[in-house]
């Protein structure tokens, strides 16, 4: 397989499209086998499906994308509503069998630029202390920690990073660092607090 085949397409869905279920499955596997019930007693199936589905469509300032090759979905990113200027990236995810080819780097790209389309000036993602690759990844594409590298990161949970996009891009953000907990549990509590924070807000908008 080529990086960039003729026969990928990349296109907007919706997290209840039959064709993200095999990726997501996969996705929750893979949290599952890093995270096991840290963040939550349910796993990570709970965690995915946190949020309402509408919360990842254009009426509410969202988008749920897939990159598909030769009628396979290799990989899917998405972005929610997190403030007025923010989108939140969510999901971003790449079939194990296609990886090394660029598709991260490429989904977040096109995920900015949606973004963009409809009008944020700013990103905001958390990734976890055990998906150092995904830190590498968001480093490279010029995204700025919300936490002290140097602090070991399991007193974070969730490492959180911000960019500025559109009309900002380019521009250095300056949101203050998020402090380290005193230990592991201590931050995956806080991490799951701020998650059930979020997923209430959506709920609300939602109803």
């Amino acid at each position: 397989m080529t990086r960039a085949d003729t026969t990928d397409r990349l296109f907007v869905t919706t997290p209840d499209d039959p064709r993200a279920r095999p990726l997501v499955e996969d996705l929750i596997r893979e949290y599952d086998s890093r995270y096991g019930t840290l963040f939550s007693s349910e796993g990570a199936r709970a965690e995915l499906y946190r949020y309402p589905a509408s919360a990842f469509t254009e009426a509410q300032r969202g988008a749920f994308l897939l990159l598909e090759r030769a009628d396979r979905v290799i990989a899917g990113e998405a972005f929610m509503f997190y403030d007025v200027d923010t989108a939140e990236l969510k999901r971003v995810w790449a079939d194990p069998e296609f990886r090394r080819q660029g598709l991260a780097r490429r989904i977040v790209e096109a995920l900015e630029q949606a973004a963009e389309a409809q009008g944020y000036t700013r990103v905001y993602l958390t990734t976890g202390f055990r998906q150092p690759e995904a830190r590498d990844l968001y480093l490279s594409l010029g995204y700025r920690p919300l936490f002290d590298p140097e602090v070991p990161g399991e007193l974070y949970a969730t490492l959180p990073f911000e960019k500025h996009i559109g009309a900002l891009r380019g521009q250095v953000p300056s949101s203050p660092l998020r402090v380290p907990a005193a230990s592991l549990e201590e931050a995956a509590s806080a991490a799951a607090a701020r998650k059930a924070e979020s997923a209430a807000r959506h709920a609300e908008v939602a109803a």
